[in-house]
């Protein structure tokens, strides 16, 4: 084959194929640089959103890539190679990967919902899937409690996001809620003000809103009192834990008889 064939075949090529390689050249750099400006403008947002930083990284990252699988079938389709099969690989692909990561998608949704409508934050204290802690850290994928005797906790976050959340910390201030029973022979304004004043002058306890003390109950072998103090979230346990021994020992030394099972033996007769 001579020179001439060789430029003959080279000029039919490139009038063939020179206007849509450029246009796919063009589109490429055109569509790169969209990319770019969407995925910083999505930073900016979520940025000003507070989004967890773990979170902004995988979103970017799967924006970045989704955008990018969208250029190049456009970018294959415009120099004339077919993209419909190519298309439906794709999406066949994504199907079965949808179907064999269901969970963690799941997962994944509850954290960009827990991200999105904020139910619990870091350092929160928290009841959520039988479990309570403080909310140490909120993953893709899971969160991260430290329990109450400093173990971790890990709950998926599908299941967090789907179930009932207790926040105690949303407010502030927690009411501790305790019950005592004295005897039916003590008197029962006396018993109030002593635990009214076990409540009124305890330095954790707040002043607004007044504790409470009040008869609740008539049972069987006592007369049971509610004690309702308010407290920063804090100092719930500190709380909880004077006043039930501070309330023994007021209440002793104020005669007052704090009531316990009697069990009687009954012997045969031999």
């Amino acid at each position: 084959m001579d020179l001439d064939k060789w430029i003959d075949i080279g000029y039919n090529l490139i009038i063939t194929f020179g206007p849509k390689l450029l246009g796919a050249f063009v589109i490429w750099i055109i569509g790169s640089w969209v990319i770019k400006k969407l995925v910083k403008g999505t930073k900016k947002v979520m940025t000003k959103g507070n989004y967890d930083e773990s979170l902004q990284k995988f979103l970017l990252n799967l924006l970045n890539w989704v955008l990018k699988i969208i250029l190049i079938i456009v970018v294959l389709g415009t120099v004339g190679v077919e993209t419909t099969s190519f298309a439906a690989v794709l999406a066949a692909a994504g199907l079965a990967i949808g179907l064999a990561l269901q969970g963690s998608l799941g997962n994944f949704a509850g954290g960009v919902l827990i991200m999105i409508f904020k139910p619990i934050k870091i350092g929160d204290l928290i009841e959520a899937q039988g479990q309570m802690g403080v909310v140490k850290q909120i993953e893709i994928f899971t969160t991260k409690l430290t329990g109450l005797s400093n173990k971790e906790i890990i709950i998926p976050n599908g299941a967090l996001s789907n179930g009932n959340i207790v926040n105690y910390s949303t407010e502030g201030t927690r009411r501790v809620d305790l019950v005592f029973g004295v005897g039916y022979d003590s008197d029962i304004k006396k018993t109030k003000d002593v635990l009214m004043n076990i409540l009124t002058s305890h330095p954790k306890i707040l002043k607004d809103p007044a504790p409470l003390v009040a008869l609740t109950e008539l049972a069987d072998s006592s007369i049971n009192f509610v004690v309702r103090p308010w407290c920063a979230t804090s100092d719930y346990w500190a709380v909880y834990f004077d006043v039930t021994e501070q309330t023994k020992e007021a209440l002793d030394a104020a005669g007052i008889d704090i009531p316990y099972p009697h069990h009687v033996e009954i012997r045969k007769n031999a």
